[in-house]
């Protein structure tokens, strides 16, 4: 199993740290915090402030790298990639993919970079907020684009097996866009949703019960880190946002003229029943031959169809599509 190299050392790269390590890999990190380097050094792991050495160790290992911090921190990251380990195979866990390919194209150009972003995390953040079974299970996005290095996407892909998640490959525009409508409009609308109650005062926070929480749930992330998703992807977002204004326009504009919102309401019940639907679906087998010349078309076509790899035998991609 190849060696891997972690960069920044919160809740997700604490956590594949600790997952990476469980599967049987040799695996070092490297943190600007060093109250997270000393607690997990105290852990058992092999963790270091010196990003430097950190990366010229993954170069002499010809180690994967992973990029696990925020996006406004990855330009000056990726510098230091280039000038230390600029062949290695790079990935991230970075929650936009669009701006992060343009950022490695232009600044570590010669690493063999393959996108990618694990579906999983909590309102926690820090190394003590990690977890190895985080991914247990988790959809975890490895990128595909027309110049990706297969036999690279291989090897991310089988890091993200090793840790416990199944992989979906998919292009950074394909990416982007799903993740405005799951993720990143969700934390725009627990902001808000706990904004409005908080207005409310003490007597609103004492009844809030479980509806609120589960909405709100996500309010309690960074700040930092919400800005950085959704300002990140700005372009993908705009026109979920505009969607979603729009759909709420016309829920004020019902319930004031009619008084009714079966609409909307229903709506949202179908569409909540479509997700438990995809949940439950029975799955079918699908190969994907890495060597084949259209095997980057089959993997994006699987990814868009909700598909997922679950395995990896010799070059050939094992999956699962509903």
């Amino acid at each position: 199993m190849r060696d891997v190299c972690v960069i920044g050392l919160g809740l997700i790269g604490g956590s594949l740290l600790r997952a990476a390590a469980a599967s049987g890999r040799t695996v070092w990190g490297t943190t600007v915090s060093e109250v997270d380097a000393d607690a997990a050094s105290r852990g058992g792991y092999d963790v270091t402030t010196n990003a430097e050495a950190a990366l010229q160790r993954a170069a002499a290992a010809d180690a994967i790298v992973v990029i696990a911090v925020p996006l406004p921190a990855v330009e000056n990251l990726l510098r230091q990639v280039a000038q230390h380990a600029s062949h290695c195979i790079l990935t991230d866990v970075v929650s936009v993919k669009g701006p992060m390919l343009d950022a490695v194209r232009r600044r570590a150009p010669y690493t063999r970079y393959v996108g990618g972003h694990p579906m999983a995390g909590t309102s926690h953040s820090g190394w003590l907020a990690g977890d190895t079974m985080l991914f247990r299970d988790a959809a975890w996005v490895v990128g595909v684009e027309e110049d990706t290095d297969l036999t690279a996407w291989a090897e991310v892909t089988r890091l993200v097996l090793d840790v416990g998640a199944h992989a979906v490959p998919l292009p950074a525009d394909s990416h982007d866009e799903t993740v405005a409508r799951i993720s990143h409009l969700p934390h725009l609308f627990a902001a808000i949703l706990a904004s409005v109650g908080a207005q409310g005062g003490p007597l609103a926070m004492s009844l809030a019960a479980g509806s609120f929480r589960d909405g709100t749930r996500v309010a309690g992330s960074s700040p930092d880190l919400v800005r950085a998703m959704t300002e990140g992807n700005r372009d993908a977002l705009l026109p979920i946002v505009d969607d979603a204004l729009g759909r709420l326009g016309a829920a004020r504009g019902s319930l004031a003229s009619t008084g009714g919102l079966a609409a909307t309401i229903n709506a949202g019940h179908e569409g909540a029943l479509a997700l438990e639907a995809a949940r439950d679906a029975a799955l079918s087998g699908v190969r994907v031959d890495l060597t084949a010349a259209d095997a980057r078309e089959g993997l994006v076509a699987l990814g868009e169809r909700g598909g997922r790899i679950t395995g990896l035998d010799g070059a050939v991609a094992l999956g699962e599509v509903s």
